[in-house]
């Protein structure tokens, strides 16, 4: 256990951070996993079974993990330049240096493996490849109708927008002289009018949650919500719960932002501003310990996954009449993703991207909740 505990922990020597935001990156990464294990699994299983069915509405669930990623991250990046100028320069560079080691790592080993089996390589031929090679790797997937070399890797795109955006979007509005109700009704009327947008003529609508990150990040802050009931887990489920009604419904559209904009809202705050039940289960060390590795899983679990599947096709062919298949081979693949993904973390992730902060061996590990600090960093 103090392995575990000296490896995953990740200490923050010049702040406190939201211990509980830990646990929700793990369950969010989760979210993520489970998106692809069903969709890699669905040959086995058989048609209109209730295993299928009930795997549908598991990709559906496990599709909100990225939009939690948003709201996240929209609190973290918005609150540490909000509060601090800093020079453009060294904050892009520090951006770089959190994303750009790992993904240029698991880009290199999809390269790699896109010439040593050419069956599976998305990658065209020619100077098209090439193209297409450097389009991936300066993130252009997702903001751009490109396809993504790692699956996931669009939604990088969409981070990296958000980190020149707010910048830019703080210095010109001089958002710092401002007080925090002006900001609050700013980003809240923006995300009405965006919504409404989209709405009616499409676009890249999961933007907004940021934008939910950023009003959570205002509240919280200049702590104007005190008591605030045990709403965590209820609005986790109604979030959950309205996605798969809007599936069923075939309803989804921008509805299904606008309520996955609100009940993250009201599961973060609770989480973050309270000790309530939210906060303690959030707080847990193994589901810590995934969040804080969740950028190195986000991006080489889906590798793992393929390649279990391959070799479970090798030596038991899809016949869509197996759905077992489905339940016992889920806590294996999870078991197995996070082999490659520790890997990464402990010897690309952690000392390339968090090396000025990890944890010594003997320092303390766990920073308590604070309301008014961030983990300006993840």
């Amino acid at each position: 256990m103090n392995w575990f505990r000296r490896t995953f922990e990740i200490s923050h020597t010049t702040h406190k951070a939201i211990v509980s935001m830990e646990g929700i990156r793990g369950f969010a990464v989760f979210l993520v996993f489970l998106v692809h294990y069903v969709t890699l699994v669905d040959p086995w299983l058989t048609k209109s079974s209730i295993t299928q069915i009930l795997s549908a509405y598991v990709r559906s669930i496990g599709n909100i993990g990225v939009d939690l990623f948003f709201v996240l991250s929209g609190y973290l990046i918005y609150g540490m330049l909000i509060r601090k100028k800093k020079p453009f320069g060294i904050y892009l560079a520090r951006r770089i240096q959190r994303i750009y080691p790992t993904f240029t790592t698991v880009f290199i080993i999809y390269l790699l493996l896109s010439v040593a089996i050419p069956s599976e390589s998305k990658i065209p031929d020619g100077w098209a490849g090439l193209i297409f090679v450097i389009q991936n790797f300066f993130l252009l997937p997702g903001m751009f109708n490109i396809n993504a070399i790692i699956t996931v890797a669009w939604s990088l795109s969409y981070e990296f927008f958000y980190y020149l955006l707010i910048p830019l979007l703080i210095g010109s509005l001089r958002l710092r002289e401002r007080n925090w109700e002006t900001r609050f009704k700013l980003f809240f009327f923006a995300s009405i009018i965006l919504f409404a947008y989209f709405a009616f003529c499409g676009g890249h609508i999961r933007l907004l949650m940021f934008i939910s990150g950023i009003l959570l990040f205002e509240v919280i802050d200049q702590e104007k919500i005190r008591n605030i009931p045990p709403i965590g887990l209820p609005a986790l489920a109604l979030a959950i719960a309205s996605v798969i009604l809007l599936d069923v419904f075939e309803a989804s559209g921008w509805w299904k932002y606008a309520l996955l904009f609100i009940f993250f809202f009201a599961f973060c705050i609770d989480c973050f501003s309270s000790n309530g039940f939210a906060n303690k289960i959030f707080r847990f060390s193994p589901m810590r310990w995934l969040g804080n590795m969740s950028y190195s899983y986000y991006l080489i679990h889906g590798l793992a996954l393929k390649f279990m599947f391959m070799v479970l096709s090798t030596l038991h062919p899809p016949k869509s009449t197996d759905d077992w298949i489905f339940w016992a081979g889920l806590p294996v693949a999870f078991f197995v993703t996070l082999i490659p993904s520790a890997i990464l973390f402990i010897f690309i992730e952690k000392p390339y991207s968090l090396s000025y902060k990890t944890t010594p061996a003997s320092a303390p590990v766990i920073a308590e909740t604070s309301n008014n600090t961030i983990n300006s960093d993840r």
